[in-house]
């Protein structure tokens, strides 16, 4: 036990360093600073000012550029394709039009079977493609380990499918089919496969970019629920990842909906309706554009009179045009409405 004599020269000890603190702070005191040097000089803030003005500027005319392509084809194809763009002329086809003279419908020729012909294709297109650009994607996100040489090579695949020219895609198909069914064979399923080799890498591409923006704690709080993987992958990972896979699959379909080459070889030009996708030619909107354009001008008889239009075949080719961008306006619609359905709400 300390005695109190003990106590008091120990407090008293204290004292004096407590007291003596302050002289040693005084002795080496921290530096002033100077903050007002710090501080933006008004010549510097307005030179800020300008460069941030000057950038904001040069953002607006790079947008402004951008979109005066855009805005310049819409509005071409919309003042050239609006004034043959009308019921008769989405409800006929093209069987027993000869030159520019005038149906006994009343109108001269029309879009219905290329319509019909663009939908089937493309939706035998979708059919191939998203399958199994799907689960490509998730094999190299959720199952491939790092450093898998399968999964390197199907990468490789990917981006080498990528840069393939519509024609090769097209050219592949007709030779496959040819193989089988024989030479000349010509169905829309065949031009179905070669768009469907074109929306493969798009699809692959885009899901396997969504599917790694899912964040890593639900698939662990899933699996620390017991839900096996394949589960957590249909239910959580897939289901996350819903709007940006529809995102994904209307670009790809915007990518290759406006594909001629590969169908000119595949799914050839019909002025006839053919509903049967497996056999027989069929016609899409883009080989329609191709086909009335590459005509410039119809033939008229010398005493056909005013019902003869001898620049019919631009016309029908421009209302064509317009036909097809409004089918991609509302699959990007379309695309939207279910990207917002599915997904995830979250609460607040």
């Amino acid at each position: 036990m300390m005695s109190e004599a003990t106590v008091k020269s120990t407090i008293s000890v204290d004292a004096n360093a407590v007291k003596k603190t302050p002289a040693a702070r005084n002795d080496k005191q921290l530096p002033d600073i100077d903050f007002d040097r710090f501080k933006t000089s008004r010549s510097f803030a307005a030179s800020r000012k300008r460069k941030d003005v000057f950038m904001k500027g040069l953002i607006c005319l790079a947008f402004i550029i951008a979109c005066i392509p855009l805005i310049s084809v819409l509005w071409t194809t919309i003042a050239n394709g609006i004034k043959r763009l009308n019921l008769n002329f989405l409800s006929y086809n093209m069987s027993g039009v000869v030159g520019g003279s005038q149906t006994p419908s009343g109108g001269y020729g029309g879009v219905l079977h290329a319509i019909i012909g663009t939908l089937e294709i493309t939706l035998g297109a979708m059919v191939i493609s998203v399958p199994v650009g799907l689960m490509c994607a998730v094999y190299l996100i959720e199952y491939a380990a790092r450093g898998n040489k399968l999964a390197k090579s199907i990468g490789l695949l990917v981006d080498v499918m990528s840069g393939i020219p519509s024609i090769v895609a097209g050219l592949f198909a007709y030779s496959m089919f040819s193989l089988i069914g024989g030479p000349g064979a010509i169905s829309g399923f065949e031009g179905s496969v070669a768009l469907s080799l074109l929306m493969i890498p798009t699809v692959v591409k885009t899901s396997e970019e969504m599917l790694k923006v899912v964040p890593g704690d639900l698939r662990e709080a899933s699996y620390a629920l017991g839900v096996s993987k394949q589960r957590t992958i249909c239910k959580i990972v897939l289901r996350t990842a819903l709007p940006g896979i529809v995102s994904g699959v209307i670009l790809a379909i915007a990518r290759v909906i406006g594909e001629t080459a590969p169908l000119l070889m595949t799914a050839g030009y019909a002025t006839f309706t053919n509903v049967n996708l497996f056999s027989g030619e069929m016609t899409t909107l883009p080989v329609f554009v191709y086909q009335e354009y590459s005509k410039l001008r119809a033939n008229c008889p010398p005493n056909a009179g005013s019902s003869c239009v001898t620049t019919i075949p631009m016309e029908r080719s421009w209302a064509a045009a317009l036909v097809l961008i409004i089918i991609v306006l509302i699959l990007n619609l379309i695309g939207r409405v279910v990207a917002r359905v599915f997904a995830v709400k979250s609460e607040r």
